[in-house]
This record gives C-alpha cells, sequence and structure tokens, in this order.
C-alpha cells in the first residue's frame, strides 16, 4: 500500500505551504507587474477588490442565514417542549 503523507493528516494540502512572508510578496508583486504591466496593474487591483468584497458579502449573507435557520429551529423547539 502506498501511504501519502499529506493525504494522511487532517489538514488540507493547501495549508501545508504556510504564511507568505515579505519577500514572497515581493516575488508575486514583479511577476504580476511584468505579467499585466504597469498600466494594466489599478485594473487588476480594483478587480481583485471588488471580488473579495463581495466574496465578504456573501459569506456574511450565508452565515445570517445559517444564524437564523438556528433561530427559527430553536423557537420551534421551544414552542414544542
Amino acid at each position: 500500500m502506498i501511504h501519502y503523507p499529506a493525504m494522511a493528516s487532517s489538514t488540507p494540502g493547501f495549508l501545508l505551504i504556510g504564511p507568505l512572508g515579505w519577500s514572497e510578496l515581493l516575488i508575486i508583486l514583479i511577476l504580476v507587474l511584468i505579467f499585466f504591466g504597469p498600466r494594466k496593474l489599478p485594473d487588476v487591483a480594483e478587480a481583485i477588490g471588488k471580488s473579495i468584497q463581495k466574496f465578504r458579502k456573501a459569506s456574511r449573507d450565508i452565515k445570517e442565514e445559517i444564524d437564523g435557520s438556528k433561530t427559527e429551529i430553536s423557537e420551534g423547539e421551544d414552542k414544542k417542549g
């Protein structure tokens, strides 16, 4: 049987990378500048910012919906019991 250490742990594989330091962020920024160019960089940053904002709003909406469902369920149990 083949043993895969990354799959054996309960931690997903993408979390094994660790946090990014300043040198990694600088390399990523340089690659983005080379790939997109300085003229497109503001557009790319704006698109990323809007995407993050939409993701946060969707996450917040889902959390509120789940919390509302929990409240409705607990109220329903209170009426029964």
